[in-house]
C-alpha cells in the first residue's frame, strides 16, 4: 500500500460528503429535508440533521480504528441503562426493530441521537451544582453495576508515559525546550504516581471520564449529560474535579456543594481527594499527546494554530511546574 493510500485510509472523513451523511441517515429510514449543520467536535464529525415532519436528529460519525464496534457498543448500552433509570443523558436512537445503534454506511460507523440544545451550566450556583452532584451520584450507582469488558481504564501509563513518549518520539515539542519539558514532565507524573499509591484502595467503575461543562447542557428543567464518548472505567472524582475552578477556597466550597448532592444517591470516599490534581495533571499531558497525535489530521492545524509553537510549550512547561507545587499542598478537604 502506497503511503498516499495510508493517508486516505487513516483521513477518511475527506469522504464524508454532504451527500454521505444525509444517504447514511436516510439508509435507517429518515427523510432528511436538505439542512445540515456541522456541530463543534473535532474527535468525531457530528451534524445536526433536519428531518421532514420531525424534530432534527444528531448523527455523530465515529473517527475510523479508534474504538472497537464493540467499545462503541458498550458506550451505547450505558448511556441507555441511564436513560432508562431516568437519568438526564443524551443516549442513541435504535433503529431495525429496535436493536441497533451503531450503523456503517459507506465504510463509516455511525450513531444517530435526539436533538437536545442547551447551554453551558453557571457552575458559580451552589445549587447548580447541587443538582450536578445529584446526577452524577445516580450516574456512578448504576455504574457501578457492572464492569466495562471492551473499554480501557484511565491510568497513568496511557494517559501520562505513554503520551510523554509519543510527544518526544514525535519531535512536535521545539528543540530548545524538550528537554525542560520532558524533565518537568517525569517530574509531576512520578508525583502523581505518588498519589495514586496513597490512593491506593480507590475503586474503579464506569463513569463519564469527561465530564467538563461543555458536556453538561442546561436547560430550564436542569442538566443533561452529553458524549459518553471518552466514557472507560476510573475513580468517582475523574467526574467531579472539571467542575471545579478559582482558588482553593473556591474550589472546596464547589466541592462540597457538588458533594452533598452526589452523596444523596453514591457514596464517596474522600481518599480520592488525593487524586484530583493528580488527574488534572494527567489530563493535562494526555490532551497535549491528543492533539499530537491528531496533528495530521488537517482540521487539527485549522482550529488548533497556537499547538506547535514554542509559546504554547513554554506555558505547559510553567502549567507543569505549577501542578507539582500544588500536588505538594494538601488534598482539598471536604467537611
Amino acid at each position: 500500500m502506497t503511503k498516499n493510500s495510508n493517508n486516505e485510509e487513516k483521513h477518511a472523513y475527506y469522504k464524508l460528503t454532504p451527500d454521505t451523511v444525509l444517504n447514511a441517515v436516510e439508509s435507517l429510514g429518515l427523510i432528511p429535508n436538505g439542512r445540515l449543520l456541522a456541530l463543534n467536535s473535532y474527535e468525531n464529525r457530528v451534524y445536526q440533521i433536519g428531518i421532514e415532519d420531525a424534530r432534527p436528529v444528531v448523527a455523530k460519525f465515529y473517527r475510523p480504528a479508534r474504538w472497537s464496534n464493540e467499545a462503541i457498543i458498550e458506550e451505547h448500552r450505558f448511556t441507555q441503562a441511564l436513560a432508562e433509570a431516568e437519568i438526564p443523558v443524551v443516549a442513541p436512537l435504535a433503529f431495525n426493530n429496535a436493536q441497533s445503534t451503531l450503523h456503517e454506511h459507506e465504510a463509516f460507523r455511525f450513531a444517530v441521537y435526539p436533538n437536545c440544545g442547551g447551554r453551558w451550566p453557571e457552575l458559580d450556583n451552589p445549587d447548580n451544582l447541587l443538582w450536578i452532584g445529584r446526577f452524577i451520584g445516580r450516574i456512578h450507582a448504576l455504574g457501578k453495576a457492572k464492569d466495562f469488558q471492551h473499554r480501557p481504564r484511565i491510568d497513568i501509563e496511557s494517559y501520562g508515559w505513554s503520551s510523554l513518549r509519543f510527544l518526544v518520539d514525535q519531535q512536535l515539542i521545539p528543540p530548545e525546550i524538550r528537554t525542560a519539558y520532558q524533565t518537568i514532565a517525569g517530574q509531576v507524573l512520578r508525583k502523581v504516581e505518588t498519589q495514586f499509591r496513597i490512593a491506593a484502595d480507590v475503586r474503579y467503575f464506569r463513569i463519564h471520564a469527561d465530564c467538563h461543562p461543555g458536556n453538561i447542557l442546561w436547560t430550564d428543567d436542569g442538566p443533561h449529560f452529553v458524549d459518553f464518548d471518552d466514557t472507560r472505567m476510573g475513580p468517582a472524582v475523574q467526574d467531579i474535579w472539571m467542575l471545579l475552578s478559582g482558588d482553593r477556597r473556591q474550589m472546596t466550597e464547589q466541592l462540597c456543594d457538588v458533594l452533598e448532592g452526589y452523596t444523596e444517591f453514591c457514596d464517596f470516599n474522600p481518599v480520592e481527594l488525593h487524586l484530583l490534581e493528580a488527574l488534572r495533571t494527567l489530563r493535562m499531558i494526555h490532551y497535549s499527546a491528543w492533539l499530537a497525535r491528531r496533528w495530521d489530521d488537517p482540521s487539527f492545524p485549522q482550529n488548533f494554530p497556537w499547538f506547535n509553537t514554542q509559546r504554547y510549550w513554554e506555558e505547559q512547561i510553567l502549567a507543569l511546574k505549577e501542578q507539582l507545587a500544588i500536588m505538594d499542598e494538601e488534598p482539598l478537604v471536604w467537611h
